[in-house]
Protein backbone atom coordinates (compact mmCIF):
# COMPACT_ATOMS: atom_id res chain seq x y z
CA UNK A 1 0.00 0.00 0.00
CA UNK A 2 1.13 3.57 -0.99
CA UNK A 3 -0.72 4.53 2.49
CA UNK A 4 -0.25 3.86 6.04
CA UNK A 5 -1.99 0.29 7.38
CA UNK A 6 -2.96 1.01 11.03
CA UNK A 7 -3.08 -1.76 14.01
CA UNK A 8 -4.58 -1.29 17.50
CA UNK A 9 -1.49 0.39 19.09
CA UNK A 10 -0.03 2.10 16.41
CA UNK A 11 0.37 5.88 16.23
CA UNK A 12 -2.70 7.24 14.81
CA UNK A 13 -4.60 4.11 15.48
CA UNK A 14 -7.08 5.80 18.12
CA UNK A 15 -7.79 9.34 15.92
CA UNK A 16 -8.06 7.14 12.74
CA UNK A 17 -10.76 4.52 14.51
CA UNK A 18 -13.00 7.54 15.40
CA UNK A 19 -16.20 8.34 13.56
CA UNK A 20 -18.31 11.68 13.58
CA UNK A 21 -21.13 9.78 15.99
CA UNK A 22 -19.47 9.78 19.47
CA UNK A 23 -21.91 7.12 20.37
CA UNK A 24 -20.05 4.52 18.11
CA UNK A 25 -16.75 3.22 19.67
CA UNK A 26 -15.52 0.16 17.44
CA UNK A 27 -11.88 -1.06 17.06
CA UNK A 28 -10.78 -2.12 14.06
CA UNK A 29 -8.25 -4.74 13.51
CA UNK A 30 -6.53 -3.10 10.72
CA UNK A 31 -7.20 0.68 9.00
CA UNK A 32 -6.20 0.81 6.01
CA UNK A 33 -5.96 4.69 5.03
CA UNK A 34 -5.74 4.03 0.98
CA UNK A 35 -4.14 6.48 -1.16
CA UNK A 36 -5.49 5.44 -4.31
CA UNK A 37 -7.49 3.05 -6.46
CA UNK A 38 -4.82 0.01 -6.47
CA UNK A 39 -4.87 0.32 -2.08
CA UNK A 40 -8.41 0.11 -2.13
CA UNK A 41 -7.89 -3.32 -4.44
CA UNK A 42 -5.78 -4.59 -2.23
CA UNK A 43 -7.80 -4.30 1.03
CA UNK A 44 -10.38 -5.51 -0.49
CA UNK A 45 -8.69 -8.67 -1.70
CA UNK A 46 -6.77 -9.30 1.67
CA UNK A 47 -10.27 -8.71 3.61
CA UNK A 48 -11.79 -11.30 1.04
CA UNK A 49 -9.34 -13.86 1.30
CA UNK A 50 -8.75 -13.71 5.07
CA UNK A 51 -12.57 -13.82 5.57
CA UNK A 52 -12.47 -10.51 7.95
CA UNK A 53 -15.68 -7.87 8.37
CA UNK A 54 -15.01 -5.21 6.04
CA UNK A 55 -16.22 -1.73 6.54
CA UNK A 56 -15.57 1.24 4.07
CA UNK A 57 -15.37 5.08 5.30
CA UNK A 58 -15.74 8.32 3.37
CA UNK A 59 -16.28 10.72 5.56
CA UNK A 60 -17.63 8.83 8.57
CA UNK A 61 -21.13 10.61 8.99
CA UNK A 62 -22.95 7.58 8.73
CA UNK A 63 -25.34 7.30 12.08
CA UNK A 64 -25.19 4.14 13.17
CA UNK A 65 -21.40 3.71 12.46
CA UNK A 66 -21.48 1.72 9.56
CA UNK A 67 -17.92 2.96 8.23
CA UNK A 68 -16.20 0.90 10.76
CA UNK A 69 -16.44 -2.31 12.84
CA UNK A 70 -15.17 -4.38 15.46
CA UNK A 71 -12.18 -6.87 15.09
CA UNK A 72 -12.38 -6.59 10.64
CA UNK A 73 -10.32 -4.42 8.51
CA UNK A 74 -11.69 -0.95 7.60
CA UNK A 75 -11.24 0.74 4.26
CA UNK A 76 -10.67 4.57 5.22
CA UNK A 77 -10.77 6.45 2.18
CA UNK A 78 -10.27 9.62 3.52
CA UNK A 79 -6.70 10.34 1.69
CA UNK A 80 -8.50 10.01 -1.28
CA UNK A 81 -9.33 13.69 -1.76
CA UNK A 82 -8.93 14.42 -5.65
CA UNK A 83 -11.32 17.01 -7.18
CA UNK A 84 -10.95 18.11 -10.68
CA UNK A 85 -13.57 20.20 -12.57
CA UNK A 86 -14.52 20.30 -15.92
CA UNK A 87 -15.92 23.80 -16.27
CA UNK A 88 -16.34 23.65 -20.29
CA UNK A 89 -18.87 19.81 -19.66
CA UNK A 90 -20.21 21.35 -16.20
CA UNK A 91 -18.92 18.21 -14.57
CA UNK A 92 -16.79 17.45 -11.39
CA UNK A 93 -14.84 14.21 -10.66
CA UNK A 94 -14.71 13.71 -6.99
CA UNK A 95 -12.88 11.11 -5.06
CA UNK A 96 -14.32 9.21 -2.39
CA UNK A 97 -12.46 10.46 0.89
CA UNK A 98 -13.92 13.60 -0.24
CA UNK A 99 -16.32 15.88 1.92
CA UNK A 100 -18.87 18.25 0.53
CA UNK A 101 -17.41 21.45 1.83
CA UNK A 102 -14.53 20.07 -0.52
CA UNK A 103 -16.28 19.97 -3.20
CA UNK A 104 -18.05 23.06 -2.93
CA UNK A 105 -14.30 24.67 -2.38
CA UNK A 106 -13.59 23.22 -5.86
CA UNK A 107 -16.90 24.35 -7.84
CA UNK A 108 -17.55 27.81 -6.15
CA UNK A 109 -14.68 29.72 -7.72
CA UNK A 110 -16.16 28.37 -11.09
CA UNK A 111 -19.65 29.52 -10.10
CA UNK A 112 -21.20 25.78 -10.00
CA UNK A 113 -22.37 23.45 -8.15
CA UNK A 114 -24.12 20.04 -7.40
CA UNK A 115 -26.53 18.95 -5.09
CA UNK A 116 -25.56 17.57 -2.30
CA UNK A 117 -26.75 18.13 1.95
CA UNK A 118 -27.29 20.51 4.61
CA UNK A 119 -23.74 19.49 6.40
CA UNK A 120 -20.60 20.47 4.61
CA UNK A 121 -18.13 18.25 6.79
CA UNK A 122 -20.74 15.01 5.76
CA UNK A 123 -18.31 12.50 3.19
CA UNK A 124 -19.68 12.57 -0.20
CA UNK A 125 -19.63 8.79 -0.98
CA UNK A 126 -22.19 8.05 1.97
CA UNK A 127 -24.83 10.72 1.21
CA UNK A 128 -24.33 10.32 -2.35
CA UNK A 129 -24.95 6.33 -1.90
CA UNK A 130 -27.93 6.63 -0.11
CA UNK A 131 -29.98 9.23 -2.74
CA UNK A 132 -28.73 12.36 -1.39
CA UNK A 133 -31.58 15.07 0.25
CA UNK A 134 -30.40 18.50 0.27
CA UNK A 135 -31.13 22.25 0.07
CA UNK A 136 -31.31 22.01 -4.25
CA UNK A 137 -33.13 18.50 -3.78
CA UNK A 138 -36.45 20.67 -5.79
CA UNK A 139 -34.40 22.55 -7.57
CA UNK A 140 -32.22 19.75 -9.08
CA UNK A 141 -33.54 16.79 -7.63
CA UNK A 142 -31.36 14.62 -5.59
CA UNK A 143 -27.52 14.12 -5.56
CA UNK A 144 -28.14 10.93 -7.25
CA UNK A 145 -30.15 12.42 -9.77
CA UNK A 146 -26.74 14.20 -11.18
CA UNK A 147 -24.78 11.83 -10.66
CA UNK A 148 -23.13 10.63 -14.25
CA UNK A 149 -20.69 7.85 -13.56
CA UNK A 150 -18.78 6.50 -10.56
CA UNK A 151 -15.30 4.05 -10.63
CA UNK A 152 -15.79 0.93 -8.38
CA UNK A 153 -13.49 -1.93 -7.02
CA UNK A 154 -16.05 -4.73 -6.79
CA UNK A 155 -15.91 -7.67 -4.28
CA UNK A 156 -13.89 -9.61 -6.37
CA UNK A 157 -10.88 -6.95 -6.47
CA UNK A 158 -11.85 -5.58 -10.27
CA UNK A 159 -12.11 -2.13 -11.33
CA UNK A 160 -15.17 -1.27 -13.17
CA UNK A 161 -16.92 2.14 -14.17
CA UNK A 162 -20.66 2.24 -13.77
CA UNK A 163 -22.78 4.67 -15.71
CA UNK A 164 -26.30 4.93 -17.87
CA UNK A 165 -23.91 3.49 -20.74
CA UNK A 166 -21.97 0.53 -18.78
CA UNK A 167 -22.73 -1.78 -16.29
CA UNK A 168 -25.71 0.21 -16.20
CA UNK A 169 -27.49 -2.32 -13.40
CA UNK A 170 -25.05 -1.48 -11.03
CA UNK A 171 -25.49 2.30 -11.82
CA UNK A 172 -29.08 2.14 -11.16
CA UNK A 173 -28.21 -0.02 -7.70
CA UNK A 174 -25.91 2.38 -6.54
CA UNK A 175 -28.04 5.60 -7.03
CA UNK A 176 -29.79 4.95 -3.65
CA UNK A 177 -28.86 1.32 -2.39
CA UNK A 178 -26.05 2.22 -0.18
CA UNK A 179 -22.79 0.73 -0.13
CA UNK A 180 -23.65 -2.88 -0.61
CA UNK A 181 -22.57 -3.37 -4.47
CA UNK A 182 -18.34 -2.48 -4.06
CA UNK A 183 -16.06 0.61 -3.16
CA UNK A 184 -16.76 3.73 -5.08
CA UNK A 185 -13.75 5.64 -5.58
CA UNK A 186 -14.37 8.38 -7.59
CA UNK A 187 -17.71 9.93 -8.33
CA UNK A 188 -18.76 12.36 -12.06
CA UNK A 189 -21.06 14.57 -10.77
CA UNK A 190 -23.17 17.13 -13.08
CA UNK A 191 -22.42 20.67 -11.90
CA UNK A 192 -25.12 23.53 -12.36
CA UNK A 193 -24.53 27.68 -12.74
CA UNK A 194 -25.09 28.57 -8.77
CA UNK A 195 -23.58 30.74 -6.62
CA UNK A 196 -24.97 33.00 -4.57
CA UNK A 197 -28.54 31.74 -3.33
CA UNK A 198 -31.09 33.69 -1.48
CA UNK A 199 -31.10 31.73 2.13
CA UNK A 200 -30.75 31.14 5.47
CA UNK A 201 -32.67 30.71 8.67
CA UNK A 202 -36.23 32.44 9.91
CA UNK A 203 -37.09 31.76 13.73
CA UNK A 204 -40.46 31.66 15.02
CA UNK A 205 -41.73 31.43 18.36
CA UNK A 206 -43.05 28.13 19.54
CA UNK A 207 -46.51 29.35 20.43
CA UNK A 208 -47.00 29.98 16.27
CA UNK A 209 -45.55 26.23 15.03
CA UNK A 210 -48.80 24.69 14.70
CA UNK A 211 -50.14 26.92 12.13
CA UNK A 212 -46.88 27.79 11.00
CA UNK A 213 -46.34 24.06 10.17
CA UNK A 214 -49.55 24.23 8.12
CA UNK A 215 -48.85 26.94 6.68
CA UNK A 216 -45.35 26.14 5.28
CA UNK A 217 -46.29 22.48 4.26
CA UNK A 218 -49.16 24.35 1.70
CA UNK A 219 -46.55 26.68 0.52
CA UNK A 220 -43.56 24.56 -0.15
CA UNK A 221 -46.44 21.83 -2.10
CA UNK A 222 -46.92 24.83 -4.19
CA UNK A 223 -43.75 27.03 -4.39
CA UNK A 224 -41.80 27.31 -7.65
CA UNK A 225 -38.99 24.59 -7.48
CA UNK A 226 -37.01 27.47 -7.46
CA UNK A 227 -37.34 27.95 -3.76
CA UNK A 228 -36.50 25.16 -0.89
CA UNK A 229 -37.02 25.44 2.66
CA UNK A 230 -36.61 22.93 5.38
CA UNK A 231 -39.18 22.99 8.36
CA UNK A 232 -37.22 22.31 12.03
CA UNK A 233 -37.74 22.31 15.70
CA UNK A 234 -34.45 23.72 17.09
CA UNK A 235 -32.40 25.13 20.71
CA UNK A 236 -31.59 28.34 20.18
CA UNK A 237 -27.52 28.11 20.62
CA UNK A 238 -26.08 30.50 23.31
CA UNK A 239 -24.14 31.96 20.36
CA UNK A 240 -23.11 35.73 19.67
CA UNK A 241 -25.35 35.55 16.37
CA UNK A 242 -28.57 35.42 18.42
CA UNK A 243 -29.96 37.76 20.39
CA UNK A 244 -29.55 36.97 24.16
CA UNK A 245 -33.37 36.63 24.93
CA UNK A 246 -33.28 33.56 22.49
CA UNK A 247 -30.70 31.95 24.07
CA UNK A 248 -32.12 28.02 24.94
CA UNK A 249 -35.19 29.05 23.68
CA UNK A 250 -37.05 26.27 21.83
CA UNK A 251 -38.32 27.70 18.82
CA UNK A 252 -39.51 26.88 15.25
CA UNK A 253 -37.18 27.41 12.29
CA UNK A 254 -37.51 27.32 8.32
CA UNK A 255 -34.55 27.52 6.62
CA UNK A 256 -34.41 28.67 2.84
CA UNK A 257 -32.26 28.33 -0.12
CA UNK A 258 -33.81 29.61 -3.47
CA UNK A 259 -31.73 29.74 -6.99
CA UNK A 260 -34.33 32.80 -8.09
CA UNK A 261 -32.44 35.98 -8.42
CA UNK A 262 -32.64 38.15 -5.43
CA UNK A 263 -35.19 40.49 -6.49
CA UNK A 264 -37.35 37.50 -7.20
CA UNK A 265 -36.55 35.66 -3.99
CA UNK A 266 -37.98 38.28 -1.79
CA UNK A 267 -40.62 38.02 -3.51
CA UNK A 268 -41.11 34.73 -3.04
CA UNK A 269 -40.34 34.89 0.61
CA UNK A 270 -42.45 37.53 1.11
CA UNK A 271 -45.46 35.57 1.99
CA UNK A 272 -43.78 33.77 4.71
CA UNK A 273 -42.28 36.82 6.16
CA UNK A 274 -45.61 37.88 6.43
CA UNK A 275 -46.90 35.15 8.43
CA UNK A 276 -47.03 35.31 12.22
CA UNK A 277 -44.45 37.31 14.25
CA UNK A 278 -40.96 35.98 13.15
CA UNK A 279 -38.35 36.10 15.95
CA UNK A 280 -35.10 36.29 14.19
CA UNK A 281 -34.57 36.69 10.32
CA UNK A 282 -31.42 35.73 8.72
CA UNK A 283 -32.51 34.92 5.30
CA UNK A 284 -30.48 36.90 2.31
CA UNK A 285 -28.29 36.70 -0.20
CA UNK A 286 -25.39 34.14 0.76
CA UNK A 287 -22.53 32.51 -1.11
CA UNK A 288 -23.50 28.77 -1.41
CA UNK A 289 -21.01 27.31 0.57
CA UNK A 290 -21.81 29.55 3.43
CA UNK A 291 -25.28 28.35 3.05
CA UNK A 292 -23.98 24.62 3.24
CA UNK A 293 -21.45 25.11 6.52
CA UNK A 294 -23.98 27.33 8.32
CA UNK A 295 -24.62 24.61 10.92
CA UNK A 296 -21.03 22.69 10.73
CA UNK A 297 -20.12 24.81 13.91
CA UNK A 298 -23.19 23.99 16.04
CA UNK A 299 -22.65 19.80 15.16
CA UNK A 300 -18.71 19.12 15.62
CA UNK A 301 -17.68 15.96 15.39
CA UNK A 302 -17.85 13.23 18.59
CA UNK A 303 -21.29 14.16 19.37
CA UNK A 304 -23.40 11.44 20.62
CA UNK A 305 -26.41 11.18 17.64
CA UNK A 306 -29.15 8.57 17.44
CA UNK A 307 -31.56 9.07 14.10
CA UNK A 308 -35.11 7.91 13.25
CA UNK A 309 -36.48 8.84 9.52
CA UNK A 310 -39.63 7.80 7.53
CA UNK A 311 -41.47 9.82 4.47
CA UNK A 312 -44.43 11.43 4.21
CA UNK A 313 -47.05 12.01 1.00
CA UNK A 314 -49.05 14.50 3.50
CA UNK A 315 -48.92 16.22 6.82
CA UNK A 316 -52.74 16.35 8.09
CA UNK A 317 -53.55 18.01 10.55
CA UNK A 318 -53.65 15.39 13.64
CA UNK A 319 -49.39 14.67 12.36
CA UNK A 320 -48.90 18.33 12.58
CA UNK A 321 -50.55 18.39 16.36
CA UNK A 322 -48.14 15.32 17.30
CA UNK A 323 -44.77 17.41 15.61
CA UNK A 324 -45.83 20.05 18.03
CA UNK A 325 -46.13 17.77 21.35
CA UNK A 326 -43.05 16.20 20.59
CA UNK A 327 -41.14 19.72 19.20
CA UNK A 328 -41.80 21.08 22.01
CA UNK A 329 -40.04 18.49 23.78
CA UNK A 330 -36.66 18.91 22.52
CA UNK A 331 -34.69 16.73 24.98
CA UNK A 332 -31.40 18.49 24.98
CA UNK A 333 -30.01 21.78 22.85
CA UNK A 334 -28.15 19.91 19.85
CA UNK A 335 -31.51 17.73 19.54
CA UNK A 336 -33.93 18.11 16.34
CA UNK A 337 -36.79 17.55 14.38
CA UNK A 338 -36.15 17.99 10.14
CA UNK A 339 -39.01 18.07 8.07
CA UNK A 340 -37.46 17.83 4.02
CA UNK A 341 -39.12 19.08 1.18
CA UNK A 342 -38.94 16.80 -2.12
CA UNK A 343 -41.40 17.47 -4.32
CA UNK A 344 -40.25 19.34 -7.24
CA UNK A 345 -37.93 17.98 -9.48
CA UNK A 346 -37.44 15.05 -6.91
CA UNK A 347 -40.67 13.81 -8.80
CA UNK A 348 -39.67 14.00 -11.94
CA UNK A 349 -38.01 10.49 -12.25
CA UNK A 350 -40.34 7.28 -11.54
CA UNK A 351 -39.77 4.97 -8.17
CA UNK A 352 -38.11 2.47 -10.09
CA UNK A 353 -35.94 4.76 -12.18
CA UNK A 354 -33.10 4.60 -9.64
CA UNK A 355 -32.64 2.38 -6.00
CA UNK A 356 -33.71 5.49 -4.32
CA UNK A 357 -37.76 4.58 -4.26
CA UNK A 358 -39.74 7.46 -2.59
CA UNK A 359 -40.42 9.35 -5.28
CA UNK A 360 -43.74 10.54 -4.83
CA UNK A 361 -43.16 11.49 -1.13
CA UNK A 362 -43.33 14.83 -0.17
CA UNK A 363 -41.41 15.48 3.12
CA UNK A 364 -38.22 13.42 4.41
CA UNK A 365 -38.80 13.41 8.03
CA UNK A 366 -36.01 12.92 10.34
CA UNK A 367 -35.63 12.92 14.27
CA UNK A 368 -32.45 13.47 16.29
CA UNK A 369 -31.54 13.40 19.40
CA UNK A 370 -27.95 14.76 19.97
CA UNK A 371 -25.93 15.52 22.76
CA UNK A 372 -21.92 15.92 23.84
CA UNK A 373 -23.14 14.01 26.73
CA UNK A 374 -23.91 10.42 26.79
CA UNK A 375 -25.04 10.62 30.18
CA UNK A 376 -28.36 12.00 27.99
CA UNK A 377 -28.72 9.05 25.65
CA UNK A 378 -31.25 7.29 27.18
CA UNK A 379 -33.54 10.16 27.58
CA UNK A 380 -33.15 11.77 24.12
CA UNK A 381 -33.30 8.11 22.69
CA UNK A 382 -36.42 7.75 24.10
CA UNK A 383 -37.75 10.53 23.04
CA UNK A 384 -36.93 10.12 18.89
CA UNK A 385 -38.28 6.97 19.46
CA UNK A 386 -41.49 8.16 20.85
CA UNK A 387 -42.15 10.71 18.19
CA UNK A 388 -41.20 8.40 15.29
CA UNK A 389 -43.95 5.93 16.81
CA UNK A 390 -46.19 8.59 17.13
CA UNK A 391 -45.61 10.15 13.92
CA UNK A 392 -45.08 6.66 11.81
CA UNK A 393 -48.73 5.78 11.15
CA UNK A 394 -48.89 8.47 8.94
CA UNK A 395 -45.89 8.18 7.43
CA UNK A 396 -45.15 6.49 3.90
CA UNK A 397 -44.05 3.61 5.53
CA UNK A 398 -40.42 3.70 4.97
CA UNK A 399 -37.65 5.94 5.48
CA UNK A 400 -34.50 7.63 4.04
CA UNK A 401 -31.21 5.08 4.68
CA UNK A 402 -28.40 8.06 5.06
CA UNK A 403 -30.51 9.27 8.32
CA UNK A 404 -31.39 5.50 9.99
CA UNK A 405 -29.69 3.30 12.57
CA UNK A 406 -29.08 -0.30 11.94
CA UNK A 407 -32.74 -1.19 12.47
CA UNK A 408 -32.62 -4.50 10.85
CA UNK A 409 -33.32 -5.87 7.52
CA UNK A 410 -37.42 -5.15 7.66
CA UNK A 411 -36.41 -1.28 7.43
CA UNK A 412 -34.10 -1.79 4.60
CA UNK A 413 -36.62 -3.51 2.86
CA UNK A 414 -39.09 -0.92 3.62
CA UNK A 415 -36.83 1.84 2.55
CA UNK A 416 -36.34 0.20 -1.14
CA UNK A 417 -40.14 -1.53 -1.10
CA UNK A 418 -40.24 -3.02 -5.01
CA UNK A 419 -36.65 -2.03 -5.47
CA UNK A 420 -35.89 -4.48 -3.43
CA UNK A 421 -35.75 -7.86 -5.11
CA UNK A 422 -33.82 -6.05 -8.06
CA UNK A 423 -31.09 -4.69 -5.46
CA UNK A 424 -30.94 -7.77 -4.02
CA UNK A 425 -30.21 -9.32 -7.75
CA UNK A 426 -27.87 -6.71 -8.52
CA UNK A 427 -25.73 -7.32 -5.21
CA UNK A 428 -26.12 -11.32 -5.87
CA UNK A 429 -24.01 -10.74 -9.36
CA UNK A 430 -21.71 -8.25 -7.67
CA UNK A 431 -21.08 -9.42 -4.38
CA UNK A 432 -22.77 -12.98 -4.02
CA UNK A 433 -21.20 -13.68 -0.50
CA UNK A 434 -22.12 -10.42 0.59
CA UNK A 435 -18.64 -8.99 1.74
CA UNK A 436 -19.87 -5.69 1.43
CA UNK A 437 -22.59 -5.92 3.95
CA UNK A 438 -21.50 -3.37 7.00
CA UNK A 439 -23.84 -1.23 5.78
CA UNK A 440 -28.10 -0.89 5.58
CA UNK A 441 -27.69 -4.19 4.38
CA UNK A 442 -29.25 -6.40 1.24
CA UNK A 443 -29.07 -9.90 1.22
CA UNK A 444 -27.90 -11.00 -2.47
CA UNK A 445 -31.13 -12.92 -4.03
CA UNK A 446 -29.87 -16.19 -3.63
CA UNK A 447 -30.10 -15.74 0.32
CA UNK A 448 -25.56 -16.51 0.23
CA UNK A 449 -24.29 -14.07 3.45
CA UNK A 450 -20.81 -13.81 4.06
CA UNK A 451 -19.35 -13.75 7.68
Amino acid sequence: MRGTLLHPGAAGYEQARQVYNGMIDKRPALIARCMDVADVIAAVNFAREQNLTLAVRGGGHNGPGLGTCDDGLVIDLSGMKGIRVDPSARTVRVEGGCTWGEVDHATHPFGLVTPSGFISTTGVGGLTLGGGIGYLARTLGLTVDNLLSVDMVLADGSFVTASAQEHADLFWAVRGGGGNFGVVTSFLFQLHPISTVYGGPIFWPMEQAADLLAFWRDFILNAPEEINGWFGFVTVPPAPLFPEQFHLQKMCVIVWCSTAPVEQAEELLKPIRAFGTPAMDFAGPIPWPMLQSLFDAIYPAGLQWYWKADFFTDLNDKAIDLHVKYGAQLPTMHSTMHLYPINGAVHRPASSDTAFSFREANFSEVIVGVDPNPANNERMIQWARDYWMALHPYSAGGGYINMMMDEGADNVKAAYRDNYARLAEVKAAYDPGNLFHMNQNITPSDGEKGS
